[in-house]
């Protein structure tokens, strides 16, 4: 299998570069330091499997990335890695295209478990997270939005509302996300109607809530 990996730690790459070279069926055959640079590289070498880290560069976050890149290169699958063991993490970017979801802290036979797994058109989610996935399911059901509205925005307001919690402009962010200034207003519009919210100081202050500014 030939295999991307994204993160902005040279060292991370390298390690794990490293630990999928010295497999008989795994090769890595590019690495990017950020989403953006991912999606490039995706597009140009096809691979199989882009392993993706949740928290990069702001703007061009694993979250963000994985979304357009599922979209536009269905036949690649992403494995996320990540820090992050909450199970929100772990609904979002599961609904935004991965296959799986692998903590940064776990042994390196999990890793490649998960993409022999998923290379196999399987989903790979570790087990100590299975339960947390259906929690998260089950509050997903229409009975519990109200207690969440997060769980109704759409993919691009989930792109936009880190962008315009950090202080881009309209226009910095739809240059970012290749939508018109208009577009991007209607979608913040949406997101503060949805999210019940009546200021920028509320949107920061539930953007930290939901750590959309990690990444």
């Amino acid at each position: 299998m030939r295999i991307i990996i994204a993160d902005d730690h040279a060292v991370v790459r390298s390690g794990f570069m490293h630990i999928i070279n010295f497999q008989d069926d795994m090769e890595v055959v590019a690495t990017a330091a950020d989403g953006l640079e991912a999606y490039t590289l995706v597009a140009k070498h096809n691979p199989d499997i882009l392993i993706m880290d949740l928290s990069m560069p702001p703007g061009e976050s694993g979250l963000i990335a994985t979304g357009k890149i599922s979209e536009d290169f269905p036949e690649t699958k992403i494995l996320i890695l990540t820090m992050h063991d909450d199970e929100e993490y772990l609904f979002h970017v599961l609904k935004n295209g991965a296959s799986g979801y692998v903590l940064k802290n776990a042994p390196d036979g999990d890793l490649l478990t998960a993409l022999r797994t998923i290379n196999a058109g399987d989903t790979y989610i570790h087990p100590t997270m299975a339960t947390s996935l259906v929690r998260e399911f089950i509050k997903h059901d229409s009975s519990f939005i109200e207690d969440d509205p997060f769980k109704i925005l759409t993919k691009r307001e989930i792109e936009v509302l880190p962008l315009a919690a950090k202080g881009y402009g309209n226009k910095e962010i739809a240059e970012k996300l290749f939508i018109s200034v208009k577009t991007v207003e209607a979608h913040k519009s949406r997101i503060m109607e949805k999210l019940q919210l009546k200021s920028r100081p509320d949107l920061v202050e539930y953007a930290l809530r939901k750590k959309l500014l990690d990444f």
